[in-house]
């Protein structure tokens, strides 16, 4: 019988057997992503996912393990697949080659994603942040101080000062497409319409994603229509490479729907783990009672309570309709209330009943749209 450091040396190199498959099907994946953009074929196929997770399902039974590991891993195979493959048609027909971009607030999180996107299309990306400047891209110090000839600014600063930002780029009337990132609309009214009012080219985007994010795939980039159609379609043609959906629509509509997207999803964790803090219950009691619904929304309240309290505090004061999402988080917890209190079996079972109809119509249209 094998000792067991022989047997922990084997485990060893299984392991790295394992990497260099990985990094086989990883390069033969960029190698994929080439075909896809000589003959017009799309980056991502989900009838070809669909096969391979169902065939890896089959041979992980045959072979005595679970299908279910099996899956997991081809599904995270797949998603590191398609990143590559994003990630090398975004490089290859992207359209900053010879063109250049500023970000303002470049050293944020996101302003780093938009530095590295930029440059993975071949702009030439500056930076001005007294935060500093992420590696790749070119420090210019001051924006105020540059006389702005690039033909992209990205304003990434934080929410609070964005509106500033975008008042004084107005009155500098920069020739380049101009567009900021925010979360919310409703505080930049102002700047956006000074630059329009100015004849500035100017979009607003609100990427729905974070500044960690690789593949694109699923996610989605909110482009505010603001009249300039010409940075409009600017702006779309940067993510025209990737796989991001695009949707477009005009202010007001932004905020009103991030009041729920957004405000509410948030709102809601908050309450969540404030209602725990506050129970008396000792957080490590709390950890030894495990339930499936109350661990999955104790993991997306913990990753809401490690988020920028500023931020999160923006997005829910600084919203034009921000109490419409609030005033109905307040009904739907007294109507649970209500319910329970007066033992009104009929009416909790409706509000399950409403709240099961209304997912399924929603998962019905994200079928139909992948």
């Amino acid at each position: 019988m094998a000792t067991l450091d022989e047997l922990r040396q084997h485990l060893d190199v299984i392991d790295t057997r394992l990497m260099e498959l990985i990094a086989e099907r990883q390069k033969t994946s960029g190698e994929i992503a080439a075909v896809k953009r000589s003959t017009g074929y799309p980056t991502r196929d989900f009838a070809r996912e669909r096969d391979v997770i169902l065939g890896a399902r089959e041979r992980a039974a045959a072979h005595g393990v679970s299908p279910r590991v099996a899956e997991d891993l081809m599904r995270m195979l797949i998603r590191s697949s398609l990143t590559t493959q994003e990630q090398a048609s975004v490089a290859a027909t992207g359209h900053g080659s010879g063109r250049s971009a500023l970000v303002i607030g470049g050293a944020g999180k996101l302003g780093r994603w938009f530095v590295d996107f930029l440059l993975s299309q071949g702009f030439t990306v500056e930076v001005s942040d007294p935060a500093g400047c992420p590696a790749a891209g070119k420090d210019i110090g001051d924006w105020r101080d540059n006389p702005l000839p690039q033909d992209f600014i990205v304003v990434a600063t934080p929410l609070g000062m964005t509106d500033a930002v975008l008042r004084e780029l107005a009155l500098r009337r920069p020739s380049g497409v101009i567009f900021d990132v925010g979360s919310l609309k409703s505080p930049l009214r102002a700047g956006l319409m000074a630059l329009k009012s100015h004849g500035c080219r100017v979009t607003s985007l609100h990427p729905m994603f974070g500044g960690d994010t690789e593949l694109l795939s699923g996610r989605h980039v909110i482009f505010v229509d603001l009249g300039v159609a010409d940075a409009l379609e600017k702006a779309r043609e940067l993510f025209a490479p990737t796989m991001v959906e695009q949707v477009v629509m005009s202010l007001d509509e932004h905020d009103r729907l991030i009041a729920y997207v957004l405000g509410l999803s948030h709102a809601l964790n908050i309450a969540f783990f404030t209602a725990l803090a506050e129970s008396g219950e000792a957080a490590p009691r709390l950890a030894r009672l495990s339930s499936t619904t109350f661990d999955a929304q104790l993991d997306v309240a913990s990753r809401v309570a490690q988020e920028s309290p500023e931020l999160y505090f923006d997005i829910q004061s600084l919203n034009d309709y921000g109490a419409e999402s609030l005033e109905a988080l307040s009904k739907a917890v007294e109507s649970l209330r209500r319910s329970v209190v007066s033992q009104d079996r009929a009416a909790f079972s409706q509000l399950m009943e409403q709240g099961r109809a209304y997912l399924e119509d929603r998962r019905s249209v994200t079928a139909q749209r992948a």
